[in-house]
């Protein structure tokens, strides 16, 4: 008896255990064909991979194979393609030659007929053609593996729309691939022990993701999600659904025109450059990403177009994913400890990221992570490659009992795309450099904890303020052009002042004293470099050291100190939203009871550390003037 096991996903329902639906077993001769082809295609394929193996040249041919791959995918079809384009972002279960090669799929089929999709038309809306279009496109203006496009204008308002026709007895044709790719995914858990992950598992949230973009509805309720959150920028367009026009297998939008993204030549004759929309879509999927969590899961170039009023618009929200709130700090985090070069932290990183259980021991992982990240940051972040950064990231995770979630491998995969696309333009380019404004401003602005913590770690080191860092998220965080220099008070004011913040307050306090003191020694030198040369004569030793009692070298390092605090200020001035009230929020702290405590202490220590100075000064000067006069 065979049992059933169904999962719905938007709508839909597709086989997660050993069944079939009735419709499917009642096909039994397409079935057993469709396994056949399946089966002689990848049993084929993995022949070759275990003569490679047996034969020692496993690893000179993996592009070879690769390659093949690509190729046995494509030619088995729409779930093949959809499958290949998800393993194109797992870099737990492909080494960097399948990445590179599977990510080259193209969604593109041969059409369907088009007397089907106008059936297909009336059938799901419910009315005859020429009582919706005044003029439908009489053949699709794009394909792709689930469905094709017309062009068409509504006959009640004129508006121009795209159509969107599913591919007739896909989901079933979906349904039975899905079934029999578990069946081989219990396989490869089984018997295949290079691959940590589980992989029914990963069939069956691809899958679910699969099914999703079948369902139009869904779709369109992507987008309208989509549009709210992001496309209140002038420089982002999400396209209008028309709603009564809309169904499970047909989808009615605004049309857009535009050039693809990929498209270098069309996009600068439109005087547009390409850059400039990349720079657009990587910061619009920061947003996505790190701000609110969903994001467009599929930002191939067919999916992005320039408009020709220099807009950046997304197409095609079928496949759509969300990153988990802890991880959206996580990732902010990870990118701290990397820069501190912290690899153990970055290790630990991966069980707030979900990548590792709790179980699992990170202690191996670490000098893994330091050999790979050691070479990678000899460079600046600007210089920084983000294919370097995923191709050696992709190796350790393929070496380590890794299990990559979903959200986490299509953020790579949108990234990677971005960053292509930029290449061509310009060789030069790097996705790190301009992201990184954005990274700034979030820990320099957000009251999340685990940020706030992430920045104090950033900040101090070794019980030193380090300003250089300081001087260089604002100088970044003000490309920004949400950068606020009101909010970037506010997270470390609130850490500041709470319960369990003695540690860095003890911290603030004796850097508050040491800037004072550079601020007050730096005064006086300059002061004394104003003066006549006359004038200083009369001055203790005729130089600045015995006025300040300090060697060249304390001098120097004050006033590089001071000069840093006013470039830091500078900073802050020059942000357009400054104002003076800016300071408000800090006097308010200090009437706090926490706050006049530790403004207190600070006076204090300033006070105990000039009036040291000043004993310095009265008890070392008769000393000098003896050691000179004898």
């Amino acid at each position: 008896m065979v049992t059933m096991s169904l999962v719905s996903a938007g709508g839909h329902r597709f086989p997660t255990g050993p069944c079939l639906t009735p419709t499917v077993r009642r096909r039994g001769g397409r079935v057993l064909r469709r396994t056949l082809k399946i089966l002689i295609a990848l049993g084929s394929f993995g022949l070759e991979l275990w003569l490679d193996q047996r034969n020692g040249v496993f690893d000179q041919n993996k592009r070879r194979r690769a390659i093949e791959l690509r190729k046995i995918f494509t030619q088995l079809g729409p779930t093949f393609v959809k499958l290949g384009q998800g393993l194109s972002t797992r870099p737990d279960i492909c080494p960097s030659e399948y990445l590179e090669e599977l990510s080259e799929l193209q969604d593109a089929l041969p059409t369907f007929a088009d007397a089907e999709a106008l059936s297909c038309i009336e059938e799901e809306l419910g009315l005859p053609l020429d009582a919706i279009f005044s003029s439908i496109s009489p053949s699709p203006i794009a394909a792709a593996s689930l469905g094709q496009v017309y062009k068409a204008k509504l006959k009640h308002s004129g508006q121009i729309v795209a159509v969107k026709v599913q591919r007739p007895g896909i989901e079933e044709a979906i349904g039975l691939d899905f079934y029999l790719i578990r069946g081989l995914g219990n396989f490869v858990n089984k018997y295949v022990d290079i691959i940590t992950s589980d992989v029914v598992a990963l069939i069956d949230e691809f899958g679910r993701r699969v099914y999703q973009e079948l369902n139009y509805v869904q779709e369109g309720q992507n987008a309208r999600r989509f549009k709210k959150l992001y496309a209140d920028r002038e420089d982002i367009l999400v396209p209008d659904i028309y709603w009564k026009y809309t169904s499970g297998k047909v989808l009615t939008m605004e049309w857009v025109d535009g050039v693809k993204l990929n498209d270098q030549d069309a996009i600068e004759r439109q005087g547009l450059k390409v850059l400039d929309l990349v720079n657009t879509g990587i910061q619009c999927s920061l947003r996505q990403l790190l701000e609110y969590g969903y994001f467009h899961a599929d930002p191939h170039p067919g999916n992005l177009l320039a408009t020709p009023e220099g807009k950046l618009a997304f197409l095609d929200f079928g496949m759509m994913s969300e990153t988990p709130e802890a991880a959206r700090s996580a990732i902010i985090g990870h990118v701290v400890h990397m820069v501190n070069r912290d690899y153990e932290a970055m290790a630990r990183d991966y069980y707030v990221l979900d990548f590792l259980s709790c179980d699992v021991d990170v202690s191996p992982i670490v000098p893994a992570l330091q050999n790979f990240f050691d070479d990678a940051l000899n460079y600046t972040v600007s210089e920084l490659n983000f294919k370097t950064l995923v191709d050696g990231l992709g190796a350790v995770f393929y070496q380590y009992p890794f299990n990559v979630p979903a959200y986490y491998a299509l953020i790579l995969r949108s990234l990677t795309v971005l960053e292509g696309l930029a290449l061509n333009a310009d060789p030069n380019f790097k996705v790190l450099a301009a992201s990184y404004p954005y990274f700034a401003k979030r820990l320099l602005t957000d009251p999340n904890p685990y940020l706030r913590d992430a920045l104090i770690e950033l900040l101090f080191k070794d019980g030193k303020f380090r300003w250089n860092r300081l001087e260089n998220l604002l100088v970044e965080g003000r490309k920004d052009r949400d950068f606020s220099a009101k909010d970037a008070l506010q997270p470390v004011l609130k850490l500041l002042l709470a319960p369990d913040g003695e540690e860095l307050r003890v911290l603030v306090v004796k850097e508050s004293v040491r800037v004072t003191e550079a601020v007050v020694l730096g005064g006086i030198v300059d002061t004394y470099n104003s003066i006549p040369d006359f004038m200083r004569t009369l001055i203790v030793n005729g130089n600045v050291n015995g006025l300040t009692m300090m060697n060249d070298t304390e001098i120097q390092s004050m006033i590089e100190l001071r000069d840093k605090i006013l470039r830091i200020w500078g900073l802050l001035r020059s942000s357009e939203d400054f104002d003076p009230a800016l300071l408000q929020p800090i006097l308010q702290v200090l009437q706090q009871p926490e706050g006049r405590s530790l403004g207190g202490r600070v006076i204090g220590g300033i006070t105990q550390r000039l009036s040291a100075r000043l004993l310095q000064q009265v008890l070392r000067t008769p000393v000098t003037i003896s050691s000179s006069t004898s």
